[in-house]
Parts: C-alpha cells; sequence; structure tokens
C-alpha cells in the first residue's frame, strides 16, 4: 500500500511539474521578453523625455521596475485577481461575466458602468495583441545589429517574415509545437538569469538596488525625471494579463508556482545585471540585454531571443481569439467562424477573421514605426489601461464574492490605484509620441462591440414583434387551416427562446402550408459561464403538445464552448420524446435576416451603418452550429434597424 501511495505520489508530481511547464511555455512569453527592451527603452536618448545615465539614476530605475513587478504582477495579478475566477477561468471577459452574474446583486448603474469599462479593457487588450508580437520580435531581430552592424537594413524584412510566418501557421494550433514552448522559455529564463548573475558580479553593490528605498528615493527626490521614466519603466510589466487570462488552461497554482520559483528571479537577474553593466560602461545604454552576453553567445542568444518572442506573441494572439470568442459568447461581437485547434485544451481555438486583420495590423505596425523603441511609446499605454481596469473590477469583486471589509478594498485600492494611474498618467506624456494608437484601436473595438450589443439588442426585439407567441402559433396551426398537410420526418428549428416562433416555422406554415410530423423547436443559451456540464447541457419541454410531436428543446452552452447542435441532439433521451424522433435524418431549419438602416431613430445613422456592416462578418449559421448542409434550409427576413 505504501510503494502504491509513493507511485501515485509521483504520477501526481510529473502531472503538476507538467502542467507548470506548460504554463512557461504560454503564459510567461510576453513579461518574459521584456529584459530585452525596458531598460534600453528607458535610458533611450531619442526619447521625448531622457532619463539621464548616471549611477544614482540607474539604481532608481532598477529599482522602480523591481518594486512595479511585485506590485502589479505579484499582488494584484497572483495574489488578488487570480484568486477571483469564472469556474476556473480569469481575464477580463471573465469579470465582465462574473459582474453579469452577480447584477441582480450589485446596483445595475454600477454593474453596467463597470461592464462598459471591463469592454475597453477587452478592447485595450486587441491593442495589446496587434503591438506585442511587433515590438517583440523587432527587439529580438535588431540583436544582429549588436552582432553585426551591417545588418541594420535588414531588421524590419526578417522580422516581416518571421510575423507572416507566425500568422500562416495559426490554422494548425499549437497542439503540434506547445510541447516544446515551456523547454524553450524554461532556457530562456536560465540563461537571462545566468546573464544577470554575469553582471551583478562585475559590480555586485547593484543588489542594494533591490531596497524599495532607492526607488522612492528616486521618485521623491527627481520626480520630473521619474515620472515620465515611469511610460517606459511600465513595459517591464505587459504580459501580465496573460497571468490571469491563461489561467483556464493551466490554474492558479501553476502558474504562481511558475512565477515566484523561476520567472520573477530570472527577471529580477536580468535587470540587474544589465543596470551593473550601464554603471560600468553608460555606452552600454545602446543595447544593455545582448551586450550582457560575450562576444561568442550574442548570436545564439539572438536566435533565442527570437524563439523567446515568437512563442510570446503565439500566446497573446491565442489569447485575442479567445478574447474574441468570449466577446461574441456575450453578445458584443458578431457569431464569428472558429476552429479548435487541439484536441486536448478546449481553450485552444483558431478564429480566421481576427488572425488575418491582427497579421495586416501587426505588419503595418513594423513598416510604420520600424523600430522597437518607436513601438515602446505606443505599447504600455495598452498595458496600462488594461492594468488598472483589471485592477478596479478585481477590488470590486472582491467586494461582492468575499464580502471584503470596505476599510480594506479603500486601502488596497487606494494602494494599487495609485501605481496604476501613476503609470497611466506617465503614459498619457507620450500621447502625440505613438500612445495615441491604442487608445485609437481600443476606441474602435469598444465602438464596435458596444454598437453591436445596442443593434443586436434592436434586432432581438423587432424580430420578436414578427415571431409573435410561439404557443398562440401552435395552436393556430393545430385548429387551424394554414396547415393542409403532414409531411413525415423531423424537423429542427433554431429559435432564440420558446416565447416567440421560430420565423423560418412561421415562414414555412404560412407558404408552403405544410408542417413536419415531428418539430423540436432548439434554442441555444450562453451562460455567463466558461462550461456547462454535460448533465445541466439539455432540458426538454414538451409544451403540452408531445402527442403532437412538438418539443421545446434548450441547449446551453459555456461563453467558452462551440455550439454542436446535431451532437446536442444526439444526446436526447428516446423515452423523454417518446421515441418519436428520427434524428438521422433530420432536417434543419434556419432564419437569415437581411439588415437594413431605417427612418426609426433607434441608433444613430453612422452607427446603424457600423451594425450592418459588421453582421457581414457573422459566421455562416450552419458552419457555426455544426449543421449537415445536404439537410440544411434557409429561409429569409428582412427587418429595419
Amino acid at each position: 500500500m505504501a510503494e502504491e501511495q509513493r507511485t501515485a505520489g509521483r504520477g501526481r508530481d510529473r502531472v503538476r511539474l507538467a502542467v507548470v511547464v506548460g504554463a512557461l511555455g504560454v503564459v510567461f512569453g510576453d513579461i518574459g521578453t521584456s529584459p530585452i527592451y525596458s531598460l534600453q527603452t528607458v535610458f533611450d536618448p531619442d526619447d521625448p523625455h531622457p532619463v539621464p545615465v548616471s549611477t544614482a539614476n540607474v539604481y532608481g530605475v532598477v529599482s522602480l521596475i523591481f518594486w512595479s513587478v511585485m506590485i502589479i504582477v505579484t499582488v494584484s495579478y497572483v495574489l488578488l485577481a487570480m484568486r477571483i475566477d469564472n469556474d476556473g477561468e480569469g481575464g477580463i471577459m471573465a469579470l465582465i461575466a462574473l459582474l453579469r452574474r452577480r447584477a441582480s446583486a450589485a446596483g445595475r448603474k454600477t454593474a453596467l458602468l463597470l461592464a462598459l469599462l471591463g469592454i475597453f479593457g477587452a478592447s485595450l487588450f486587441f491593442g495589446d495583441s496587434m503591438i506585442t508580437p511587433a515590438i517583440s520580435v523587432l527587439s529580438a531581430v535588431e540583436g544582429v545589429e549588436v552582432v553585426e552592424p551591417s545588418f541594420a537594413s535588414w531588421v524590419v524584412p526578417i522580422t516581416a517574415v518571421i510575423i507572416v510566418a507566425l500568422f500562416s501557421v495559426q490554422r494548425h494550433g499549437t497542439a503540434a509545437v506547445g510541447r516544446v514552448f515551456g523547454p524553450v522559455m524554461i532556457t530562456w529564463f536560465v540563461v537571462i538569469g545566468a546573464l544577470g548573475v554575469r553582471g551583478v558580479v562585475r559590480h555586485p553593490a547593484i543588489l542594494e538596488a533591490l531596497s524599495p528605498t532607492y526607488a522612492i528615493g528616486f521618485l521623491a527626490g527627481h520626480f520630473g525625471i521619474a515620472f515620465f521614466a515611469l511610460a517606459a519603466i511600465v513595459l517591464a510589466v505587459t504580459g501580465a494579463e496573460a497571468l490571469y487570462a491563461d489561467m483556464g488552461h493551466f490554474g492558479r497554482r501553476a502558474i504562481s508556482r511558475g512565477w515566484l520559483f523561476l520567472v520573477l528571479p530570472a527577471l529580477t537577474l536580468s535587470y540587474l545585471g544589465q543596470g551593473a553593466l550601464i554603471i560600468a560602461d553608460h555606452a552600454s545604454i545602446s543595447s544593455p540585454f545582448f551586450l550582457l552576453a560575450p562576444g561568442w553567445a550574442r548570436l545564439p542568444l539572438v536566435l533565442l531571443a527570437t524563439a523567446a518572442t515568437v512563442i510570446a506573441s503565439q500566446a497573446v494572439i491565442t489569447g485575442a481569439f479567445s478574447v474574441a470568442s468570449q466577446a461574441g459568447q456575450l453578445g458584443y461581437l458578431p457569431r464569428l467562424r472558429l476552429a479548435h485547434t487541439s484536441e486536448s485544451s478546449i481553450g485552444q481555438i483558431y478564429v480566421p477573421w481576427i488572425n488575418w486583420l491582427l497579421m495586416v495590423s501587426v505588419l503595418t505596425l513594423v513598416f510604420a514605426f520600424r523600430s522597437s523603441a518607436a513601438l515602446a511609446y505606443a505599447y504600455g499605454m495598452a498595458a496600462t489601461g488594461t492594468i488598472t481596469i483589471t485592477t478596479l473590477l478585481s477590488l470590486y469583486m472582491a467586494r461582492r464574492q468575499w464580502g471584503t471589509p470596505r476599510w480594506l478594498i479603500g486601502t488596497g485600492a487606494g494602494v494599487l490605484l495609485l501605481v496604476d494611474l501613476l503609470f497611466v498618467a506617465a503614459n498619457l506624456t507620450k500621447l502625440v509620441h505613438g500612445a495615441w494608437l491604442p487608445l485609437a484601436i481600443a476606441l474602435t473595438a469598444f465602438t464596435l462591440m458596444t454598437t453591436w450589443k445596442r443593434g443586436r439588442r434592436i434586432v432581438t426585439d423587432e424580430r420578436e414583434r414578427l415571431e409573435g407567441p410561439l404557443l398562440g402559433f401552435i395552436d393556430e396551426i393545430r385548429t387551424g387551416t394554414s396547415v393542409t398537410r403532414q409531411v413525415p420526418g423531423t424537423a429542427v428549428f433554431l429559435n432564440r427562446g420558446k416565447v416567440t416562433a421560430p420565423l423560418a416555422m412561421r415562414a414555412n406554415v404560412e407558404h408552403n402550408h405544410v408542417r413536419h410530423e415531428h418539430v423540436i423547436i432548439m434554442s441555444l443559451e450562453t451562460e455567463p459561464v466558461p462550461r456547462v456540464p454535460e448533465d445541466e447541457r439539455i432540458v426538454i419541454d414538451d409544451l403540452g403538445y408531445a402527442h403532437d410531436g412538438i418539443f421545446h428543446v434548450v441547449v446551453r452552452y459555456g461563453y467558452v464552448e462551440t455550439p454542436d447542435v446535431p451532437g446536442a441532439l444526439a444526446m436526447l433521451d428516446p423515452e423523454t420524446t417518446e421515441g418519436q424522433l428520427d434524428l438521422d435524418q433530420a432536417s434543419y431549419f434556419l432564419s437569415k435576416i437581411e439588415l437594413h438602416a431605417g427612418p426609426a431613430r433607434t441608433m444613430a445613422p453612422w452607427r446603424k451603418r457600423l451594425f450592418i456592416a459588421t453582421s457581414h462578418a457573422t459566421a455562416d449559421a450552419a458552419d457555426y452550429f455544426g449543421l449537415p448542409r445536404d439537410r440544411t434550409v434557409i429561409m429569409g427576413s428582412r427587418i429595419e434597424v
């Protein structure tokens, strides 16, 4: 028995280790590659507000970086946000879903305001998803300039080729290459930590920068310089949102362990080593990360850095797919075509429309900015905005979910939000130098999502008016003369609920004057939870017309799940439907809505045009619901908005 317990324990340990390794490969890519450009950007002489290179300033900057990472990543995310989950899922969209679930308990106006704030945070994440691949790959490829300065003109073309290749393989998913991500990133963190030690050995006194007195002294004594430096220091915490957003894939424990026992020490050593190098040689500010390595190791380091930044980009691209999918499920974006790319990980999806939009956007940024230093001004704004909103929503949910005392929430909010808002204010000073870009992207995405939500509500109301009451319609076809005959077989009509009649069913009866022998009216509901258990998937209601062969079926999905109508029907218990249904040969009926801008003042004219234009991106309903093409009938209707 003791031996069996030891064997089982070793098995569990191996599983836990595998999860930690997986988390290291996916979650920490973005924040793990920040040392390539963070310290370099702070002291960049071309910065609109450069920080003078001096020993005191280096100590202050390194100390600020360390304590910013500790407060924002370790406290705000690892200790606070990651303890607030929606059935294991994290990220801004999960927080929005939680707000929706608790809207009845909270004030409606407060919940609505916070939900809108969360949508803006998700919009900022889309900007982050465009900037991260551009700045990460650019910064890594720029390392070739350190190895051979004559290669400088090749940096942008090489970056573009890597980015095109990266987005081109997205349709294959990360399942095949995911196994190597973890070992590559472990190698990366070990290497940057070792190089950091190499720098610290040259100037051991740099370890004093770990004291918060240097950070406080730099802020208090040189606030004019330190304040502007925060716009670049925030680059050290970019990628913090990935820890929270990917929590559903790896769990809080695995991410926390990876952060505390490997990533945080490696990053700290790298920043300390770079600071020591700059103190010893001020000229090394041109590329302190790569200059930490001996000459013979710089080319291999460039190759390793390129691999690490590709992995970092992969993580944020996958995150954009997830956010777009979840936003669609929650009604903030149209239904987009997507594909699951892994049989073992349900969260790994591919969204073609988002993929190609991101690729074009990233390439545009690379050719427009042409250097990681120029992009850095834009990068920080996206990160600080997302971090601040996540912190605010997390503190609110901590009060609602845990009942944390108000004085404690107030104290935490005072400290954490003060730090976050300082970073936001500092990045606003870079507004004309590039910080406008993520704000413009976020405002565009926010306008799109709120317009879609509003337009969808208008269409739903009008559709319900046209459909009319379901029970009244069934009584009409049972007792009236609108149906002249029944045809054999089973018809499945997809509908939005069981209050109104499906438009396709009403059109079939009114124009063809027939009904099928057996009818299923199916409603798909997206719950504000990631996944719905299989035993809670289906609810059957015979509406009192079981003997007439009419049933209503509700199929429930979580916001990260993809609907599969035939698969859901296969779960029906034959006894519940009295063995009447022939699902193998069932016909499926869909209602296709044709939208037109009407005279009613439901929305501003430009928003109507935007809503109608956005509707064209909606995925084909038959594909989205997994319906067999040869047994699907689409019937059209016209609605004005």
